[in-house]
């Protein structure tokens, strides 16, 4: 297709786990119309649903690898046909399906993006009720600002629905 799709992943109700939700939030009306922002509450069908046909999917999520909180994980760029790693020391907020299972289930429909990019920031705080710590809000802004920059420059074209 062509088009693009930014998609934040997380839970509001587990203080950090809410990073890629809140990059979501502020990407919202701030990109061309060809990049779509999708929330996603960790449900795989939907998830796969957001990124079928897509050219370019970044996903945003919280991660726990014990890295100090508001670290960047650098983007990573997978092609779409190698198995996205699982590494137990690093878990994905309260998600009972992740990010891998979802990339599974795209690959078994045939309904994967051209390319994925997978972007986490580091989380210290999950528990229930918890506000989102300063570390990760900030890290939220800055990868917000940095996604804004890069999807406004580098991937024009017609709008998805």
């Amino acid at each position: 297709m062509g088009e693009s799709v930014v998609i934040g992943l997380g839970s509001d109700l587990r203080g950090d786990d809410a990073a890629g939700l809140e990059v979501a939030r502020l990407l919202r009306g701030t990109l061309p119309p060809s990049v779509a922002v999708v929330e996603n509450a960790g449900d795989p069908a939907a998830l796969v649903e957001a990124w079928s046909g897509a050219a370019l999917a970044i996903v945003v999520d919280a991660v726990s690898s014990g890295a100090p909180p508001g670290t960047v994980h650098l983007p990573v760029h997978r092609p779409v046909h190698l198995p996205l790693p699982v590494h137990p020391s690093v878990r994905a907020g309260s998600h009972s399906l992740g990010l891998a299972d979802a990339v599974e289930l795209g690959r078994a429909l045939g309904r994967l993006p051209d390319e994925l990019v997978v972007a986490g920031i580091e989380g210290g705080d999950f528990t229930p009720g918890a506000p989102m710590t300063p570390p990760v809000l900030a890290a939220v802004r800055r990868m917000a600002d940095d996604l804004r920059k890069r999807l406004s420059r580098e991937r024009p074209g017609r709008p998805r629905t």
